[in-house]
Protein backbone atom coordinates (compact mmCIF):
# COMPACT_ATOMS: atom_id res chain seq x y z
CA UNK A 1 0.00 0.00 0.00
CA UNK A 2 1.70 3.55 -1.04
CA UNK A 3 2.10 6.08 1.78
CA UNK A 4 -0.08 9.28 1.65
CA UNK A 5 1.47 12.12 0.47
CA UNK A 6 1.90 15.32 2.75
CA UNK A 7 2.02 18.61 1.69
CA UNK A 8 5.49 19.15 1.85
CA UNK A 9 5.96 16.22 -0.86
CA UNK A 10 4.35 18.78 -3.33
CA UNK A 11 6.76 21.22 -2.70
CA UNK A 12 10.11 21.27 -5.05
CA UNK A 13 12.83 22.57 -4.42
CA UNK A 14 15.09 24.87 -6.59
CA UNK A 15 18.43 25.76 -5.95
CA UNK A 16 20.43 28.78 -6.88
CA UNK A 17 17.36 30.65 -7.17
CA UNK A 18 17.29 33.91 -6.78
CA UNK A 19 20.96 33.67 -5.95
CA UNK A 20 23.71 31.24 -5.09
CA UNK A 21 23.12 29.64 -1.99
CA UNK A 22 19.44 30.27 -1.71
CA UNK A 23 17.26 26.74 -1.84
CA UNK A 24 13.83 27.88 -3.09
CA UNK A 25 11.02 26.51 -1.86
CA UNK A 26 8.73 26.47 -4.81
CA UNK A 27 4.95 26.13 -4.54
CA UNK A 28 3.29 26.11 -7.79
CA UNK A 29 3.91 22.37 -7.85
CA UNK A 30 1.59 21.95 -5.17
CA UNK A 31 -1.03 24.25 -7.25
CA UNK A 32 -0.86 22.13 -9.77
CA UNK A 33 -1.94 18.99 -8.39
CA UNK A 34 -5.93 19.13 -7.21
CA UNK A 35 -5.14 16.83 -4.46
CA UNK A 36 -2.09 18.61 -2.89
CA UNK A 37 -4.07 21.74 -3.54
CA UNK A 38 -6.35 21.13 -1.48
CA UNK A 39 -5.47 19.42 1.31
CA UNK A 40 -3.23 22.74 1.62
CA UNK A 41 -6.33 24.55 2.13
CA UNK A 42 -7.62 21.96 4.03
CA UNK A 43 -5.29 21.91 6.89
CA UNK A 44 -4.25 26.02 6.71
CA UNK A 45 -8.04 25.98 7.74
CA UNK A 46 -8.10 23.02 10.40
CA UNK A 47 -6.70 25.20 13.28
CA UNK A 48 -9.61 27.73 13.22
CA UNK A 49 -12.61 25.42 12.58
CA UNK A 50 -15.42 26.97 14.80
CA UNK A 51 -14.09 30.30 14.64
CA UNK A 52 -15.71 32.86 12.43
CA UNK A 53 -13.83 35.10 10.49
CA UNK A 54 -15.00 38.09 8.48
CA UNK A 55 -12.09 38.33 6.05
CA UNK A 56 -8.75 36.49 4.41
CA UNK A 57 -6.12 38.69 3.80
CA UNK A 58 -3.08 37.29 1.43
CA UNK A 59 0.03 38.39 1.03
CA UNK A 60 1.24 39.33 -2.61
CA UNK A 61 1.49 37.07 -4.44
CA UNK A 62 1.50 33.25 -3.84
CA UNK A 63 -0.93 34.14 -0.65
CA UNK A 64 -3.07 35.48 -3.33
CA UNK A 65 -4.00 31.84 -4.30
CA UNK A 66 -3.62 30.11 -0.75
CA UNK A 67 -5.75 33.21 0.48
CA UNK A 68 -8.47 33.60 -2.51
CA UNK A 69 -9.33 29.39 -1.74
CA UNK A 70 -9.63 29.92 1.58
CA UNK A 71 -11.58 33.04 1.67
CA UNK A 72 -13.90 30.98 -0.90
CA UNK A 73 -14.38 28.02 1.31
CA UNK A 74 -15.04 30.11 4.24
CA UNK A 75 -17.81 32.19 1.71
CA UNK A 76 -15.75 35.38 3.20
CA UNK A 77 -14.08 37.89 1.48
CA UNK A 78 -10.40 38.45 0.54
CA UNK A 79 -8.32 41.41 0.92
CA UNK A 80 -4.71 41.44 -1.08
CA UNK A 81 -1.83 42.99 0.60
CA UNK A 82 0.17 44.03 -2.28
CA UNK A 83 3.59 46.12 -2.35
CA UNK A 84 3.74 49.78 -2.82
CA UNK A 85 2.14 51.00 -5.87
CA UNK A 86 0.52 48.50 -7.31
CA UNK A 87 -3.19 49.10 -5.44
CA UNK A 88 -5.34 51.46 -6.94
CA UNK A 89 -7.44 54.30 -4.76
CA UNK A 90 -6.48 55.09 -1.56
CA UNK A 91 -4.13 52.92 0.46
CA UNK A 92 -2.80 52.91 3.86
CA UNK A 93 1.55 51.76 4.10
CA UNK A 94 3.75 49.75 6.07
CA UNK A 95 7.21 49.62 5.90
CA UNK A 96 9.24 46.98 6.67
CA UNK A 97 13.52 46.00 7.10
CA UNK A 98 14.92 43.55 4.61
CA UNK A 99 18.44 41.83 5.07
CA UNK A 100 19.67 45.08 2.45
CA UNK A 101 17.40 47.77 2.97
CA UNK A 102 13.36 48.82 3.15
CA UNK A 103 10.11 47.54 1.67
CA UNK A 104 6.56 48.61 1.53
CA UNK A 105 3.39 47.02 1.70
CA UNK A 106 -0.08 48.56 1.05
CA UNK A 107 -3.79 47.89 1.72
CA UNK A 108 -6.51 49.65 1.02
CA UNK A 109 -8.03 51.92 2.96
CA UNK A 110 -11.92 50.94 2.94
CA UNK A 111 -11.17 47.04 2.95
CA UNK A 112 -11.60 46.46 6.45
CA UNK A 113 -13.47 47.85 8.99
CA UNK A 114 -13.04 47.78 12.61
CA UNK A 115 -13.28 44.96 14.56
CA UNK A 116 -13.43 42.61 11.69
CA UNK A 117 -11.91 38.78 12.09
CA UNK A 118 -9.08 38.27 9.73
CA UNK A 119 -6.80 35.34 8.98
CA UNK A 120 -3.59 36.15 6.99
CA UNK A 121 -2.47 33.69 4.81
CA UNK A 122 0.91 33.55 3.00
CA UNK A 123 2.81 30.62 1.08
CA UNK A 124 6.28 31.14 3.36
CA UNK A 125 7.33 32.81 6.43
CA UNK A 126 10.88 33.46 6.52
CA UNK A 127 12.08 36.02 8.44
CA UNK A 128 8.31 37.59 9.64
CA UNK A 129 8.77 41.23 8.21
CA UNK A 130 6.28 40.75 4.99
CA UNK A 131 3.79 39.08 7.56
CA UNK A 132 4.41 42.01 10.29
CA UNK A 133 3.91 44.58 8.02
CA UNK A 134 0.36 42.83 6.89
CA UNK A 135 -0.67 42.45 10.45
CA UNK A 136 0.29 46.34 11.13
CA UNK A 137 -1.89 47.53 8.05
CA UNK A 138 -4.61 44.97 9.28
CA UNK A 139 -4.24 46.49 13.13
CA UNK A 140 -4.30 49.91 11.81
CA UNK A 141 -7.75 49.87 10.09
CA UNK A 142 -9.04 49.08 13.70
CA UNK A 143 -9.68 44.92 12.68
CA UNK A 144 -8.16 42.03 14.58
CA UNK A 145 -6.01 39.46 13.05
CA UNK A 146 -7.18 35.82 14.61
CA UNK A 147 -4.45 33.53 13.41
CA UNK A 148 -1.78 33.59 10.65
CA UNK A 149 -1.63 30.72 8.53
CA UNK A 150 1.66 29.41 6.10
CA UNK A 151 2.20 26.46 3.88
CA UNK A 152 6.10 26.83 4.25
CA UNK A 153 8.51 27.49 7.52
CA UNK A 154 12.03 28.40 7.34
CA UNK A 155 12.42 28.42 10.87
CA UNK A 156 15.44 28.68 11.46
CA UNK A 157 14.88 32.41 9.80
CA UNK A 158 13.27 33.38 12.93
CA UNK A 159 9.84 34.68 11.67
CA UNK A 160 7.59 32.70 13.70
CA UNK A 161 8.85 33.62 16.52
CA UNK A 162 9.04 37.37 15.67
CA UNK A 163 4.68 36.78 14.73
CA UNK A 164 4.27 34.63 18.10
CA UNK A 165 6.02 37.68 20.30
CA UNK A 166 3.71 40.13 18.44
CA UNK A 167 1.13 37.36 20.21
CA UNK A 168 -0.03 36.02 16.97
CA UNK A 169 -1.35 32.44 16.23
CA UNK A 170 0.96 30.90 13.92
CA UNK A 171 0.07 27.66 11.66
CA UNK A 172 2.40 26.33 9.36
CA UNK A 173 1.85 22.60 7.40
CA UNK A 174 5.68 21.70 6.72
CA UNK A 175 9.03 23.09 7.89
CA UNK A 176 12.31 23.39 5.96
CA UNK A 177 15.56 23.74 8.54
CA UNK A 178 18.92 25.66 7.00
CA UNK A 179 17.04 28.00 4.82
Amino acid sequence: MAQQKQVKDYIRTIPNFPHEGIMFRDVTTLFLDARGFRMAVDQLLHPYAGLRFDKVAGLEARGFIMGGAIAHQLSVGFVPIRKKGKLPGKTIEQSYSLEYGEATMELHEDSLQPGEKVLLVDDLLATGGTAEAGIKLIEKLGAEVIGCSFIIDLPDLGGRQKLETMGQDVHVLCEFEGD
